[in-house]
């Protein structure tokens, strides 16, 4: 009974935060999973193709749709779906024109059963009252009734199936012609589908992709090509089937091959930059640039790792572009759709993408989700594979109630030489930040039971780590522990992600600091994946001018040798094409890399310096900072409207949006001045400034 009146709690609160309207409606997740499915299947490399290498779950084929309407008079109704069906009306099957069906007037049960083993049972009805919403119920067929989910798939015509991203013509920039080939380059990285104008003749056309120069005239090593035979007289334009990411395309033909130009057409998902950032220094206005067009080109169906080689979903790539996508864009439904894919179906038999911490990140985002934009209902959805997936976290633990690599387990953390056996301190943290997540999300859905469960477990878990990990005489955490021995090697990542999590207090912060985060003697990471981290560590304590300046080396090291958008690893100490080397192949790194977007989330959040304190921005701190710069500005998204912030060296000018209650927290050398507002001094030259909705500020202060 218990159990019932928890589902049915949220159940009404679904309903009280739902708003609905005309679509086509699905069982949850299924859609996400399908295109998932339909996007991770398209890599290969050379000939060869390369699927995921995990569970790979598929939709329900069978779905039964459900709902009760009440009619003061008949009403015509008009059915769409996605599959093979049948009507029935309180309980028995309709057997006339089930595409057109008269409901009489009265109180009536009608339900639609849609089968399609190849594509996503989906339904569209459309009436006067009776249309498909977010309020119907649906089932596969296994005693678990749930609500319906959608988009944005509102016309029958525009059905689910049918779903694509936008397309637009793209011209090169250059072209270099020789005997039987022909080198293009479309002067930066890009994504699309390569176009031979007026093809005629008989023959082989061979297509090598790069994503440099070296690349695509490799033509035995690069990574992806694509071969064509081809026999037609006529002259036409060919658009090849397969999308591809390159910026160089180099061609063989044949000799009796003849074609007159080569263009794309450029592959995209249709976003708003809602987020801006520019300052003082041109190198990080390019850095932001860079980074914006490295995380569109990364935002597809879904966020993908790399759009060269896996174009597959990977949860610890996807935790960050959620958390750049929050400072650009603001799409929450490329964070859905990812969120579900990512998770799939039940049971659940490994970690996502089988990788250990990668689980970890799954439920970090879909707080974070929350957070940033205040919808309950998608938590509402997903909550119960939370709990399935907490499950199966807490199922493997061992006898010290830790996280380690079992059989079937990637322990991953990032590309680095590092002991990955037993008890990684690094992985514990995440662990517990995963447990604190599921306390929170369990409050919010009035699941107290829970909640209180995943309290206790986070609560001692952090103690165990501290003191078991944590080296008074290195003043830092350790790596690890295997059977029972430590590993005295420190290396960042835990130290990291204690310091980000707020589980050090102030002195072990300062030791980290000094000890971990700027000691050169300690292991450099490499990735922009823990350069994120790191990174955010270091503003989080105010090391917002060595932050600046490590932004300039790194990101600014990759622009230097010609970067049009980010990689997935810059080794500054590497050489020409070695640049390019990854995984003991010459052209493996991927060069447009979504964890190489960072510099998004760094400047939005920590230079302007703009975060939500609760859901959906409905009150929010403003703590912008220089960094060293002259001046900075920018614009920051919330769910309705962004966030616009300047600060010079003496002034600073934001608009707080309406709908938004905020507080500006700045430091001054001098008492400061606004004609707007009161201004508190909080001790040692800072002060705050209560912002009230839709209005302007105008600060003036001195620095220190």
């Amino acid at each position: 009974m218990k159990k019932f009146v928890v589902a049915v709690g949220l159940f009404l609160l679904l309903l009280s935060d739902t708003s609905f309207a005309q679509t086509w409606i699905w069982y949850p997740g299924d859609f996400e999973i399908w295109l998932s499915n339909e996007v991770q299947t398209r890599r290969s490399e050379r000939d060869v193709f390369i699927p995921p290498f995990w569970r790979v779950d598929g939709h329900y084929q069978l779905v039964k749709f459900s709902r009760t309407v009440e009619l003061a008079v008949a009403e015509e109704i008009t059915v769409y779906a996605e599959g093979k069906y049948n009507v029935t009306l309180d309980g028995a099957y309709v057997q006339s024109d089930i595409h057109h069906l008269t409901i009489p007037a009265g109180k009536h049960e009608i339900s639609f059963l849609v089968y399609n083993p190849k594509r996503l049972p989906s339904l569209f009805i459309k009436g006067k009252t009776i249309i498909t919403d977010n309020s119907w119920s649906v089932s596969p067929q296994n005693r678990k009734i749930v609500l319906a989910d959608s988009w944005n798939f509102d016309t029958p015509e525009a059905s689910p199936s049918g779903y694509h991203l936008e397309v637009k013509a793209q011209q090169a920039v250059k072209k270099e012609q020789s005997q039987g080939s022909i080198l293009v380059d479309f002067g930066k990285e890009t994504f699309g589908y390569p176009v031979l104008h007026h093809l005629s003749g008989k023959g082989q056309i061979t297509l090598y992709y790069g994503e440099s120069r070296e690349e695509a005239l490799s033509i035995d090593k690069c990574e992806t090509l694509d071969r064509l035979d081809f026999n037609q007289s006529n002259g036409e334009d060919i658009t090849l089937n397969h999308s591809r990411a390159f910026r160089y395309i180099n061609i063989h033909y044949s000799k009796d091959i003849y074609f007159s130009d080569v263009s794309m057409m450029y592959e995209y998902l249709p976003v708003t930059y809602r987020g801006a950032f520019s300052c003082s220094d041109e190198t990080i206005n390019k850095i932001w640039e860079t980074a914006a067009y490295t995380l569109h080109l990364s935002c597809r169906e879904f966020f993908l790792d790399g759009i060269k080689r896996d174009r597959w979903l990977w949860s610890g790539d996807a935790y960050q572009s959620y958390l750049m996508n929050y400072y650009l864009f603001f799409d929450n439904g490329a964070v859905k759709r990812t969120t579900w894919a990512l998770r799939g179906k039940e049971p659940v038999e490994t970690h996502i993408n089988t990788i250990l911490d990668y689980s970890f990140y799954w439920f970090m985002g879909i707080y974070d989700y929350y957070l940033y934009s205040g919808n309950k209902v998608f938590l509402q959805k997903i909550y119960p594979r939370m709990l399935s997936m907490m499950d199966f976290c807490l199922s493997r633990r061992n006898g010290n109630g830790m996280v380690e690599g079992l059989a079937g387990d990637w322990v991953f953390l990032d590309w680095a030489p590092m002991s990955k056996k037993g008890e990684l301190s690094a992985e514990q943290l995440l662990f517990c930040r995963s447990l604190e997540t599921m306390a929170l999300c369990a409050s919010v859905m009035q699941d107290n039971t829970k909640a209180a469960e995943y309290s206790a477990l986070s609560s001692r878990l952090k103690s165990q780590i501290i003191s078991v990990f944590w080296d008074d005489k290195q003043n830092a955490l350790v790596h690890g522990r295997e059977n029972g021995k430590i590993n005295n090697q420190v290396t960042k990542y835990a130290n990291i992600f204690a310091m980000m999590f707020g589980y050090l207090d102030e002195k072990q912060t300062n030791k980290v600091k000094e000890n971990v985060l700027l000691n050169d003697k300690i292991q450099k990471i490499t990735t922009p994946y823990m350069r994120f981290y790191e990174l955010a560590a270091l503003c989080s304590i105010g090391e917002h001018k060595y932050v600046l300046d490590e932004m300039k080396n790194y990101w600014g090291g990759m622009l230097s040798l010609g970067a049009t958008s980010f990689w997935e690893e810059y080794n500054p100490t590497l050489k020409g094409s070695d640049h390019y080397a990854m995984y003991g192949r010459p052209f493996g790194k991927s060069l447009c890399h979504a964890w190489g977007a960072s510099p998004i989330y760094l400047l939005g959040k920590y230079f302007l310096g703009i975060k939500p304190l609760t859901p959906g921005y409905k009150t929010y701190l403003a703590e912008p900072e220089l960094g060293g710069l002259e001046w900075i500005q920018g614009k920051v998204p919330t769910p309705e409207n962004e966030i616009a912030v300047k600060m010079t060296r003496n002034k600073i000018v934001i608009k707080s949006p309406a709908g938004c209650t905020g507080k500006l927290r700045f430091k001054s050398s001098s008492k400061p001045y606004s004609k707007e507002g009161f201004i508190n001094s909080t001790g040692e030259k800072r002060y705050e400034l209560e912002l009230l909705p839709d209005r302007e500020y105008q600060v003036d202060y001195s620095t220190l």
